[in-house]
């Protein structure tokens, strides 16, 4: 049987999921907020005892996955950034909102050097400035996806 709220926690991750490979026009793509970075933090936030590591390490291979690049790339990305977060949740959650998104945008942006340079080691990606971007976007949805995602947290009960 699945604890209470798991399917909440699905189903926001699948979302995330979906809106990570969503087609977007290219002048906009270069700015695609790191969805599934995003919802991966505020669950750790919120509920640190439940989501954690293993919850990264899942998530980082299913958007390897989906984006078609090297297995592990991300899920090494993301299991670095939650780790970050797990170890200081609580001093996290005392920041207003605004100090999280600056927070949030050098996590996004650790997260992306990470994955940058696993790229470079792996089959000499090229740096453009552009690449950093979404750790922008991020912190900026990061000041509307947070209230939603602690309404839908509470809405369904998930703890």
């Amino acid at each position: 049987m699945l604890k209470h709220g798991t399917f909440t926690l699905i189903l926001t991750y699948l979302v995330a999921l979906v809106l990570m490979v969503m087609p977007m026009p290219a002048a906009f793509d270069t700015f695609r907020p790191d969805w599934v970075t995003l919802v991966l933090l505020y669950w750790v936030l919120a509920i640190p005892h439940r989501v954690n590591m293993g919850t990264a390490l899942i998530l980082g291979v299913l958007s390897d996955i989906l984006l078609g690049s090297v297995l592990g790339v991300h899920a090494l990305g993301m299991v670095v950034v939650t780790y970050f977060v797990a170890r200081h949740f609580q001093r996290f959650r005392n920041f207003s909102l605004p100090q999280q998104a600056i927070l949030v945008a050098f996590l996004i942006l650790l997260k992306r050097m990470i994955v940058f340079q696993a790229n470079v080691f792996i089959h000499d990606a090229e740096f453009t400035a552009s690449y950093f971007w979404p750790a922008f976007t991020s912190a900026v949805f990061w000041l509307w996806l947070f209230p939603l995602l602690r309404k839908i947290r509470r809405h369904f009960k998930v703890a």
